[in-house]
């Protein structure tokens, strides 16, 4: 029998476990400059648009405000009217006490001569200020007419018609449209209707007369220019006729211009000119003329007063657009179709009659 083995504990020897890897992270990579000159291929598949990086819209400059600027001119013509003002003062004294120290009738002589110019550069000095008054308050009415229609202000519109009524009160083809708005004044609710009436019983007959005083304007210059040897001879009758126009058609809206109200209605009219870009409008009215058969009847001096004319009438236009009180719009605006056609059959007759005498 052989012996029972006793239980016994025996070690067990474990397997060499391997070392736990450090996992290492990848370098991280440093932007390169790449060099122009090296050429380098992309292909499509490579291209990927996020790796793109972002363009970067610069914001708009902040809006700065325009900067008053020192009016050097206002200032220069002031200075150099007193300075005139108190030369006129002392060469006056001197003249008048020259006068008294040779004879005592001689010195009240030059001293009523002196007063009675004196009072006369008064006159014409106020009625120059009347005529800028005017003016200015011909442009308010315009604005309060364009504010009143744009609200739909029943009161501001009453008091308008009211202020240009009385402003061409000494029109007398205005008498039976004063007449009418008398009548109608508690019957029209609506402003825009009563702007609309006051426009065409009061403005509409003016108008008539505006655009017969810009056709004949255009015909004269059409046939001077015609006739004339001399291109400065053509720009100097136009100037001229384009001024009588505009002086003329201020005459007829809002009264007498003066002397200085002149200049500024002469500045309205090529501010308005230059903003509708009127003046470049050669190809335009060359395009109208050969449309309507025109240049092919007309010789070539003909022609070119035909144009003469056309940049009057444009003139003419414009001038009416500044001076109007009211803008247009319940009554029809002049435009250059109006003209071309009664200026063209006025040519086309010059024409013909002066071949007939020849």
């Amino acid at each position: 029998m052989s012996d029972s083995r006793q239980p016994a504990a025996f070690p067990v020897k474990q397997p060499p476990q391997p070392a736990p890897e450090t996992r290492k992270e990848p370098p991280l990579r440093r932007p390169q400059a790449v060099r122009i000159d090296e050429t380098v291929s992309i292909t499509p598949a490579e291209l990927d648009i996020f790796d793109q990086q972002e363009t970067v819209v610069a914001p708009p400059p902040p809006a700065v405000p325009r900067r008053k600027r020192f009016r050097l001119g206002t200032i220069f013509f002031t200075s150099v009217g007193l300075i005139l003002s108190l030369a006129a003062g002392l060469w006056a004294d001197r003249f008048i006490r020259d006068l008294f120290a040779r004879a005592d009738w001689l010195g009240w002589l030059g001293t009523l001569l002196v007063a009675a110019a004196a009072l006369a550069a008064l006159i014409v000095i106020g009625r120059e200020l009347f005529a800028l008054a005017r003016l200015a308050s011909v442009d308010k009415m315009r604005r309060r007419a364009d504010d009143a229609h744009e609200r739909d202000d029943a009161g501001a519109a009453r008091a308008l018609v009211a202020d240009l009524s009385a402003l061409l009160a000494s029109h007398p083809d205005t008498a039976a449209g004063r007449r009418r708005l008398e009548e109608l004044k508690d019957d029209v609710i609506d402003a825009r209707d009563l702007l609309g009436i006051a426009e065409k019983e009061l403005l509409a007959p003016i108008d008539r007369r505006a655009r017969k005083l810009v056709l004949d304007a255009a015909k004269r210059v059409s046939v001077v220019t015609a006739v004339s040897p001399r291109a400065l001879m053509d720009v100097g009758y136009v100037m001229f006729e384009a001024t009588r126009l505009v002086r003329r058609l201020s005459e007829l809206y809002c009264g007498r211009p003066g002397f200085l109200g002149f200049f500024r209605l002469a500045r309205n009219v090529l501010a308005h000119l230059a903003v509708t870009g009127s003046m470049a409008m050669g190809e335009t009215l060359v395009q109208q003329l050969v449309g309507h058969g025109i240049a092919a009847r007309l010789s070539a001096r003909l022609g070119e007063g035909v144009v003469n004319g056309m940049m009057t009438a444009r003139i003419g236009i414009a001038a009416i657009d500044a001076i109007r009180p009211l803008a247009f719009r319940a009554v029809e605006r002049p435009g250059m179709g109006d003209f071309l056609k009664a200026l063209a059959q006025f040519t086309a007759k010059a024409e013909g009659g002066s071949a007939g005498k020849a």
